[in-house]
This record gives structure tokens, C-alpha cells and sequence, in this order.
């Protein structure tokens, strides 16, 4: 039986699914979502997928590559139409769409009671410049991030005192995303700013990462250094609340303490990387991931 992983990169993370299927008895083959091929010629409605000739029990979704707007709704829709023929689809695109787009995962948090930090959203330069002066009445700094990233790209800091970049497009492409900057504690001697991420499968915290920055931004990918973090109840269960808020069956969530003491998550990540966490953990996090999946089909 093949397995379709779904990705246009696969690099170290989609080496290890292969060889954590490999090592349960199933070959994973990787497979572009723009590839496939809605075939409604027929009686049915057929999706093809290649090395496939019957429609496989379940996918794996490692990324969902950009485009056009018809592109990325063509892509999602090959995923929500092979759901439709009972085809397991990991995570399940629903999450997928709640967690990339960042305002709507803002939204589900604050909707079950999840810590986040403030957040607001607009598309009008006028509402963010408002809501730009009435943080800066509070001495209050503001994190702008685009509305659909990762890895930390196009996030920028804006200080109380400090105006709207001109031009905005580097930074926002139609909508401003606007999240409160929670100052973190210093730690050690060297007063590096650090976040957290808690990997969660299945309703279980399995690891945790402490992501110390080389800058404010402390993602791997921006250069963060990875350290394990120590169990920590209060964190752990705040990760579990925020996965269930967004219905998902795996993520990565990441969380920031504030410098009074209080946990707020920053995002939740449906195709988390686990690279940073793997270096640091004696936990095979691909296995894992590949023993939830399989759990879940009737094979």
C-alpha cells in the first residue's frame, strides 16, 4: 500500500515520515497537491493522484504549496473532495485552513478562552494607523506579521512611538495583522528574548522546545536556538486547550511567557517543522506522527 505524502519539498522532514512508515511496512511517496487531477468525466467524480491507482485509506498533508488564489483553492479542494470519498486526510484540511490563516486562529482562541496575546485585524490603512495611536497611548509595542506565513518571515516589531512603515506592501499584502508584543523574561546573564514550542499529538503533549532568539524573532528558521523545555503543567495544558480550539489532530504551538508570569500562545501550527525539537529530544517525532496516522485507518 502506498501512502501519499503531499509536498513539493520534502527535504529532512519528509526523509524521516518516509523511513518512520518504511519502518511500520509502508512505502510513502511523495506527491505535489498541483499534480493531482480532478476527473469529473465519469458516473463518479475521480481524483488522481499519481502512483496511485486506487484512492489510497490516507494522506498526509506536509505542505500545501502558494499560488494564485485559484491555485491554493484548486490544491485545498483536492483535499476536501478526497475527504468527501472517505479518504483520511492528516490533519484534516478544515485545520489546516483555521490555522493558516492567522486572524481566524486569533479568533477560535480567544472564542474557547485560549491566553493570545491582543490582536486586531483590518484592511484599512486608516483602522491600523487608529489602532497603531491608541497602543501608543498605552506605551504599548505591536508585532505585524502577514496574515498567511511562517518561520518568522515578514513579522516586524513597531515600537509605541513608531509610525506605519510607508510603503506597507513588504509587510501586509491587503490585510494588517496586528498582535499586542508581550515582553518575555530575561534569562540568564544574557537577556535573550525566547519563546516556547509544544509539539501536540492527539491530545498529548509528547515535547517541548525552549526557542531562544539571536534577535526578538526566536524561530528556528530565523536563527533561535533550540534547548528542551521541562515539563511545565500550566504550559502543557494551555498547548492541549489551544490544539482543541482549532480541532486538530497534530500541531505545533507556539507560546510566550510574559515577563509578569502568565502564558499566551502566539500561533498554532497544522504542518509544524520538528527539526529544532528532534535535535533536542530522544523522542523519533516522525514515528510518532506516522504511528497516530496509521492508528487512525482501518489498514
Amino acid at each position: 500500500m502506498k501512502i501519499p505524502i503531499f509536498t513539493d519539498d520534502p527535504g529532512w522532514h519528509g526523509a524521516q515520515l518516509k523511513q518512520a512508515f518504511a519502518r511500520s511496512g509502508f512505502d510513502a511517496v511523495f506527491v505535489s497537491l498541483q499534480d493531482c487531477v480532478i476527473d469529473l468525466s465519469k458516473d463518479k467524480p475521480q481524483i488522481k493522484i499519481p502512483f496511485c491507482d486506487v484512492l489510497p485509506p490516507a494522506v498526509f498533508v506536509r505542505g500545501v504549496s502558494g499560488g494564485t488564489l485559484q491555485q491554493v483553492i484548486t490544491r485545498l479542494n483536492v483535499l476536501h473532495m478526497l475527504s468527501m470519498q472517505g479518504v483520511l486526510i492528516y490533519n484534516d484540511v478544515k485545520a489546516i485552513e483555521r490555522t493558516v490563516d492567522k486572524a481566524m486562529t486569533s479568533f477560535l482562541l480567544q472564542l474557547h478562552g485560549v491566553s493570545t496575546p491582543s490582536t486586531w485585524v483590518c484592511e484599512s490603512r486608516a483602522h491600523a494607523e487608529s489602532i497603531r495611536k491608541t497602543a501608543a497611548t498605552k506605551n504599548q509595542a505591536l508585532v505585524m506579521k502577514p496574515l498567511f506565513g511562517s518561520q518568522g518571515l515578514g513579522v516586524r516589531k513597531l515600537h509605541a512611538s513608531e509610525c506605519l512603515p510607508v510603503p506597507m506592501q513588504q509587510f501586509v499584502d491587503g490585510v494588517y495583522y496586528f498582535q499586542q508584543l508581550i515582553e518575555t523574561p530575561m534569562i540568564e546573564a544574557k537577556e535573550s528574548p525566547h519563546d516556547y514550542r509544544v509539539f501536540v499529538i492527539s491530545g498529548k503533549v509528547v515535547a517541548s522546545m525552549k526557542r531562544i532568539g539571536s534577535s526578538w524573532v526566536n524561530n528556528v528558521a530565523a536563527g533561535g536556538r533550540c534547548e528542551i523545555a521541562p515539563q511545565n503543567e500550566e504550559m502543557g495544558q494551555l498547548a492541549l486547550k489551544a490544539a482543541a480550539a482549532v480541532d486538530i489532530a497534530y500541531c505545533g504551538v507556539d507560546i510566550i511567557q510574559a515577563a509578569t508570569g502568565e502564558y499566551y500562545v502566539l500561533e498554532v501550527n497544522s504542518i509544524p517543522a520538528w527539526k529544532g525539537l528532534q535535535s533536542v529530544t530522544e523522542l523519533n517525532i516522525a514515528q510518532l506522527l506516522v504511528d497516530d496516522f496509521l492508528s487512525k485507518i482501518d489498514i
